[in-house]
């Protein structure tokens, strides 16, 4: 039984904690929460559920006081820069590291120098550290991946989520902007602080998969915009105002397309699905219709992924790197 410590107890860390007390193969023995609210609260009681005799702390080494632990499961940040405090105290304690980050799905990219030094740290304390979760981790590029495995050529990978936000948790509908007016959208686009994080990640991760070396990437971003009211969100959404966000990555290869993800959020969206078109010998498509509900299955493979991230070789891995993930009870 693998030992885990729950780093952030907000929606996803509080879910994360009800699933692993649900599995055989892992055991909660600390979390930690930087919310003085949750400082000193057992952590069954935090996640609605009975007092566990697990006290939340304010750091990884007072959690870890008495606790011996194996792994950490980060569930706080998007921003790399920001993780990275935590993954180098995680390494310098002896533990593995999966995370929520999105920018550390596949970060060699978009943040060299800064996943070198993330790979330099974790090598030198023997210890593993892996982004993942449903997307970025899983839908929109690992899954793509492999599928080409039974691909003799391949010309283009074309990737679409769509997903009705209205069972989503209310940070990432928050996130993807809806509820807002379109000024407030524009704005807090502009700002960079909605918007899906980890688009350009997947399709790097997809073209190292490929063995392609993108020669240029291309994002857009644009609001969906409500034409009724919508009452399935954390808010009431009126005409006209923003129920989601649609953005666009566009891969090229030698100046030509070879890579397009498309994806859409939004509250009240009609249909929902994970989508995958491979283009060269033979073409195909892969749908999984009404899509992948993805609190629950970023919590599932953040789980799942703590034997293969135990397994992997030390240093900053990626979902390419270790081995295959899957569900284990």
């Amino acid at each position: 039984m693998t030992r885990i410590v729950v780093i952030g107890l907000g929606p996803l860390g509080q879910r994360l904690v009800r699933y692993a007390l649900e599995r055989r193969s892992v055991r909660v023995v600390g979390a930690v929460d930087i919310d003085p609210a949750k400082i000193g609260k057992d952590i069954g009681l935090l996640c609605g559920m009975r007092r566990l005799g697990i006290t939340t702390k304010g750091n990884l080494a007072s959690a870890l006081a008495g606790h011996p632990a194996d792994v950490v499961l980060v569930t706080t940040v998007s921003n790399l820069a920001a993780l990275e405090p935590q993954v180098v105290e995680a390494a310098r304690l002896g533990l593995d590291v999966v995370s929520t980050c999105e920018e550390l799905s596949f970060p060699w990219m978009a943040a060299p120098r800064l996943a070198k030094r993330l790979d330099a740290v974790c090598r030198r304390h023997g210890v593993s550290c892996i982004g993942t979760g449903v997307n970025p981790g899983f839908l929109m590029d690992y899954l793509p991946s492999i599928l080409t495995a039974v691909n003799q050529k391949v010309r283009r990978v074309t990737v679409e989520r769509v997903q009705d936000a209205s069972a989503r948790r209310v940070p990432f509908q928050k996130k993807i902007g809806a509820g807002l007016t379109r000024l407030e959208f524009r704005k807090r686009a502009a700002e960079g602080t909605l918007r899906h994080v980890g688009l350009q990640e997947s399709a790097h991760m997809i073209a190292h998969a490929l063995g392609w070396r993108l020669s240029k990437t291309t994002e857009s971003l644009r609001p969906v915009i409500a034409s009724r009211r919508i009452l399935s969100g954390y808010c009431p959404i009126e005409p006209g105002m923003a129920c989601g966000v649609e953005q666009i990555c566009r891969g090229y290869l030698n100046n030509r397309l070879a890579i397009l993800l498309r994806f859409r959020a939004a509250v009240g969206e009609p249909r929902s699905y994970d989508r995958v078109e491979i283009r060269g010998e033979p073409d195909f498509v892969s749908l999984i219709e009404g899509g992948i509900n993805g609190d629950v299955a970023t919590c599932a493979i953040v789980l799942n992924a703590v034997r293969s991230v135990r397994a992997a070789r030390p240093g900053l891995v990626t979902m390419l790197d270790i081995p295959a993930v899957t569900f284990n009870d």
